[in-house]
């Protein structure tokens, strides 16, 4: 599941929500101090871990 990331436009804070992409795309993200609805995505980088042949 992909994490994002987001911060409140209300207190400023910054946080991250692991949401499926069926969440992402209809669900409204709530800031979990403030309960403001009044948040942005943020760009975020990635990691892809693989598994490693020895």
């Amino acid at each position: 599941m992909p994490m994002y990331e987001y911060e409140c436009q209300t207190c400023k804070k910054v946080f991250m929500v692991a949401l499926s992409f069926a969440q992402h795309d209809h669900n409204r993200v709530k800031c979990p101090g403030c309960q403001s609805s009044e948040v942005r995505q943020l760009i975020s980088s990635f990691i892809a871990k693989t598994a490693s042949k020895t």
